[in-house]
């Protein structure tokens, strides 16, 4: 299969269908209240009803909103808005119904698919005020309400006779076409709309199944957690298909590790964070252990890292390894399935602590670097060199430079047509082809290995105007299992303080936080040295609005709601 020969996603997705067994399962939600399954062979069939009912409602490239948990239907619904010659619009499902009117009145999409009531209340209100909505499609009825002839729910859709003649045919999507528009989740201010290309995500695909074909000696497993109204998950839900891979869909994140269990997936996609929790919880039972076990532990880690960084071992040190893939790493790789060949870890920087630990224990774990507006993924380590400092060599569609302030800058067919509605956002950062990132970075000249040094936007700039790396410190401090959450604060200022949201279990022991933050203090420059704390109890949560749906602090808000709190630290 070469990628470069189709002009769409549609292409990619009807050329895979043909060749898998139309009975085999390819999509299967776990959640026990509402079971679904769909076969190859059902999802192409839902996918042509689906698509024929959004035609006879949309003209080419009007915009179709989605909001909608992962579930089946999620992508049927996105190959079948691209199928009619529209655009997808998805968006969070922890979005508030003033976050769903800005996107609705900046896209003005002509049809909206909603999954279930709670979704629904948030949107009827605003569905109700606009005229340009000409249908509702809802994956679950509807509570009873006249909504006259708007409405339309999908299981009526795909159980209706659809006759070959009726199927969309002869489509004139191009590769330049645009196949959805993503807005960004946005650490600060309104979401900006992110026009992805059919070509800049297939050109994508390209570099991750070279990434993926290293992992894969029969059919792969899949598990989709990550909302897939964010670019990472949503390119990876057309790895999938390239892969011809059996997705299973999460019920919910409190639900993941038993759904890990019952899906045995080769390979799982995350963020940051949940690495971050994970090296938490295994660290923590790790430390409990005694005796010959944690002499076992200790053992694993140490030849652990000596593969990973391809040094010398000898005869007893590979023996002892032998002996701790089985009594440890393998015990390790059992509680996610037993089947895990990798994680791979994007939508923000990996600590190099975490990332060395958990390829140490037998959990190879590639960390990846990418955003929105490059469909999104720049680049990503290889399992057969795996290098956790960096973020692996560039995809070969992209083309990758550092401007003179250190910026990452990056060119190439995978980078967005622009932002919707906003040449002017779209004209500071695209310039010549260009796209400048806002990253700060540099390129190994040995293997051009691409290493994220800093965020442009998230540099501290103390009074006396040194750069501070924010990011570098709070990585540090969420490391200890006594701290959850953290968030540095000092632009502007002489010294550096922080909010601190500490683990249940050391809630109120202020000594101990004090403690942790002295010892870490001690491998830090006098620059970045916390000379304050405050511990707050309530965290930083998409729901309270100080995280993004992607769990990135946003750090404007925080700083807002702690206004007092931080500026009473420099009163003194």
């Amino acid at each position: 299969m070469n990628l470069n020969e189709f002009n769409s996603l549609i292409d990619l997705y009807f050329y895979q269908a043909k060749k898998q067994n139309p009975q085999s399962i390819f999509l299967e939600w776990l959640n026990p209240q509402n079971k679904k399954r769909f076969t190859w062979s059902e999802t192409s069939s839902n996918i042509h009803k689906l698509a024929k009912i959004i035609k006879e409602n949309i003209v080419d490239r009007d915009r179709c909103l989605l909001v909608s948990e992962n579930r089946p239907e999620w992508l049927v619904s996105d190959i079948a808005v691209m199928l009619a010659n529209g655009i997808t619009v998805p968006a969070y499902t922890t979005y508030t119904e003033n976050d769903y009117r800005y996107l609705i009145e900046d896209c003005q999409p002509s049809v909206i698919i909603v999954s279930n009531n709670e979704m629904h209340d948030k949107l009827k209100n605003i569905i109700e005020e606009k005229d340009f909505i000409k249908r509702v499609i809802t994956f679950e009825k509807i509570n009873s309400r006249n909504y006259k002839n708007k409405y339309l729910d999908f299981n009526s859709i795909i159980e209706s006779n659809l006759s070959e003649s009726d199927e969309i045919k002869n489509l004139n999507l191009k590769r330049t076409s645009p196949a959805c528009i993503i807005y960004t989740s946005g650490t600060g201010g309104n979401p900006k709309g992110v026009i992805l290309s059919h070509g800049g995500i297939l050109n994508n695909l390209e570099g991750a199944c070279e990434i993926l074909r290293p992992l894969i000696n029969k059919r792969p497993i899949f598990l989709t957690w990550l909302p897939l109204s964010h670019s990472y998950e949503h390119t990876v839900q057309f790895a999938q298909i390239a892969v011809g891979a059996k997705v299973f869909y999460a019920e919910k994140i409190e639900k993941l590790l038993d759904n890990i269990s019952e899906a045995k997936p080769t390979i799982m996609t995350a963020v940051p964070r949940f690495y971050q929790n994970l090296y938490n919880k295994i660290n923590m039972n790790m430390k409990k252990a005694k005796g010959l076990k944690a002499k076992l532990i200790k053992t694993t880690i140490y030849l652990g890292k000596k593969i990973l960084l391809k040094q010398k071992m000898n005869f007893s040190e590979k023996l002892m390894n032998f002996i701790v893939n089985v009594l440890v790493r393998k015990k390790v790789k059992k509680q996610f399935g037993g089947n895990l060949k990798a994680f791979v870890s994007g939508g923000g920087a990996l600590d190099k602590e975490i990332g060395e630990f958990l390829n140490a224990i037998g959990l190879p774990t590639l960390q990846g670097y990418g955003l929105t507006e490059t469909s999104p993924v720049v680049s990503c380590n290889p399992i057969h060199k795996i290098r956790v400092e960096t973020v692996g060599p560039p995809f070969k569609g992209n083309q990758v430079k550092i401007a003179e302030d250190g910026e990452i800058l990056v060119k190439g067919e995978n980078v967005m047509l622009g932002y919707w509605n906003k040449r002017e956002d779209t004209e500071k950062v695209l310039k010549d082809g260009w796209l400048h990132t806002g990253d700060i970075g540099e390129i190994d000249s040995e293997d051009g290995y691409l290493k994220i040094t800093d965020r442009k936007k998230d540099i501290i700039v103390s009074a006396g105007g040194d750069n501070i790396s924010p990011a570098k410190i709070e990585n540090q401090l969420t490391n200890s299992p006594a701290i959850d959450q953290c968030m540095v604060y000092g632009d502007g200022k002489n010294y550096l303080v922080a909010l601190i949201v500490p683990n249940k279990d050391f809630e109120g022991q202020k000594e101990k936080i004090n403690e942790i933050v002295g010892e870490i203090n001690k491998n830090l420059t006098l620059l970045e040295k916390i000379k304050k704390f405050y511990l707050i109890n309530e965290g930083f949560s998409i729901e309270n609005g100080l995280l993004t749906p992607t769990m990135k602090v946003k750090r404007n808000k925080v700083i807002a709601k702690y206004k007092n709190i931080l500026e009473n630290f420099y009163k003194n």
